[in-house]
């Protein structure tokens, strides 16, 4: 369980880093700033015009919806990505975690939770990615067979989630809300217990012996293991190169598109440690071809399993990318003035209070579906209950790391 608790963390980890990096991207170039800014326009314009509340979209079963919704809920789209860009660059982990428990808070169908999140994440890697700068240590052949099986299982995962929607939506909410408090209770009881081990002695996971270590593991039984077709890769590191079955690859690739599909929290979430603990790749390979699925993989689970059924929401996308965009900075910022041990106990906290957030919301979605017997009313305020504390939990923290960041802009000017 720790192995595992540790390959998650490290995941999480790399999606941070890769999360700052299109940021900067992005807010580093007028060109894609010209571009996001021409791309907000309508939703403005469509939000100032259409300022009163549609009919039942966000809550209803009526998945299909305009471009736009109403001004106030692109504010809040903008809210919940600042927090979770906050995290991400604060923490440097599990900022995507919250954003679909948050957004199912807010009153959102998860499968339109998922879909708009893998669409935020589709867009940020189109519009951060610097390819020719990114793209030169991409081993073709393994991202030719790991995308062919990611689209495998991002379609596997696609369509379970509308099967499951379509026979009913209370069922679609209660299987992704289970998901997540799996996730996020295993992720955060360990992160708990981390927190508390670190006060008397802080353990940092050395991410170089743990890639040695798969490297000697089962990355090396699978390359031993001779099933055609056999795919070669790292030539410029190693003489002669190293080689791994096609299949290998691809069941891996099958794996992350499942989950994007079903999570939405984007392809280069399990990519790397399975590249590097599992397939035995180099980091050096893994980064450029990482960045290259990524794009295919949330591209292809956003747009040929929920765009065109109507489960993408692009107001609350591009909130959500402008609203993390700034937070990944103020985070990424206030690190260089906060203390270690305060992040450690703030990333415990906001993944536990993503974790009861969703577990309080369980009974109400299985009572709806005649699993369990409980008063409606009971569960309504279990479910305000995880609302208000999960909202209340991830705004402290909010406010604190802007506190730090305003309170501390002397010092990070002399530093830059």
């Amino acid at each position: 369980m720790r192995k595992l608790y540790n390959l998650l963390l490290m995941a999480s980890t790399y999606q941070a880093r890769w999360e700052l990096r299109m940021a900067k991207n992005i807010l580093s170039s007028k060109k894609r700033l010209f571009i996001l800014g021409l791309l907000l326009i309508p939703i403005i314009i469509g939000g100032i015009a259409f300022a009163d509340d549609l009919p039942l979209i966000l809550g209803g079963k009526k998945a299909y919806a305009p471009a736009f919704y109403s001004l106030n809920i692109f504010l809040v789209s903008i809210a919940i990505g600042l927090c979770a860009g906050l995290i991400t660059g604060c923490i440097g982990a599990g900022g995507g975690f919250v954003i679909t428990p948050a957004l199912m808070s807010a009153g959102i169908k998860g499968i339109l939770a998922v879909g708009t999140d893998l669409f935020h994440i589709f867009a940020k890697a189109i519009m951060g990615t610097v390819v020719h700068k990114k793209l030169g240590n991409v081993s073709v052949k393994l991202a030719i067979a790991f995308l062919v099986g990611s689209f495998g299982g991002v379609i596997v995962g696609g369509v379970l989630n509308r099967v499951i929607y379509e026979f009913s939506p209370v069922m679609s909410d209660a299987f992704i809300s289970l998901i997540y408090v799996f996730l996020l209770g295993f992720l955060g009881i360990y992160a708990l217990m981390d927190f508390m081990k670190s006060k008397k002695a802080p353990v940092e996971v050395s991410s170089s012996s743990s890639e040695q270590e798969g490297k000697e593991g089962l990355p090396h039984k699978l390359q031993k293991f001779n099933l055609p077709p056999m795919i070669t890769f790292d030539e410029d590191l190693v003489p002669g190169g190293k080689k791994i079955s096609f299949w290998f690859v691809a069941i891996c690739g099958a794996i992350v598109g499942f989950v994007a599909a079903i999570m939405g929290v984007g392809g280069g979430f399990l990519t790397f440690p399975m590249f590097v603990y599992v397939l035995g790749v180099s980091s050096f390979t893994t980064v450029g071809t990482d960045i290259l699925q990524i794009i295919f993989t949330a591209g292809f689970a956003s747009i040929s399993q929920y765009a065109i059924y109507g489960y993408i929401f692009y107001t609350l996308a591009m909130g959500m990318l402008l609203g993390s965009l700034l937070g990944i900075q103020i985070g990424a910022l206030t690190t260089k003035v906060v203390k270690g041990i305060y992040i450690r106990g703030f990333y415990a906290t906001a993944i536990l209070a993503g974790f009861a957030n969703r577990l309080m919301a369980l009974p109400g979605k299985l009572g709806d579906m005649k699993v369990i017997s409980i008063n409606p009313q009971t569960a309504k305020l279990l479910a305000e209950i995880g609302n208000y504390l999960f909202f209340v939990i991830i705004g402290i923290f909010a406010f604190w790391v802007i506190g730090k960041f305003v309170g501390n802009l002397n010092q990070l000017r002399e530093e830059a």
